[in-house]
C-alpha cells in the first residue's frame, strides 16, 4: 500500500489510496478527496493520485466516508480510468468539457 501526503500543511498525516473490486459488483475506493459528479453510469472521483472515472451500469455510491476518504460503489463496473493532465489542461476542465 503506498501512501501520499493529504495536502494539508498543518497535518502531517498520510492518505492511502487502495482500489479493491470485488466480482466487478462491488468496488471500495480510498484516498478519496471528493466526489465530483455521479449518475448511475459514471463516477468521477478525485483521488490522491488525481482524477478516477468508474463507468460502469446501475452504479450506486453504497457507503461514503468524507473524513476517511473512503468510497464504496455497487453496481456492474465496466472500467476504471486515470484521467492525468494532458496538454496544460487539468482533467476536471477536460470533464467540464465533455458534459456541457
Amino acid at each position: 500500500m503506498n501512501q501520499y501526503y493529504d495536502g494539508n500543511k498543518d497535518k502531517t498525516t498520510f492518505q492511502e489510496h487502495d482500489v479493491m473490486m470485488r466480482g466487478r459488483k462491488l468496488l471500495d475506493i480510498t484516498g478519496v478527496k471528493q466526489v465530483e459528479s455521479f449518475d448511475n453510469e459514471e463516477f468521477l472521483l478525485e483521488t490522491v493520485m488525481g482524477f478516477l472515472s468508474v463507468r460502469g451500469q446501475n452504479l450506486q455510491m453504497k457507503n461514503l466516508d468524507v473524513d476517511k476518504g473512503i468510497v464504496s460503489i455497487k453496481g456492474k463496473v465496466f472500467d476504471l480510468v486515470y484521467l492525468d493532465e494532458q496538454n496544460g489542461e487539468k482533467a476536471k476542465g477536460f470533464f467540464s468539457k465533455l458534459f456541457r
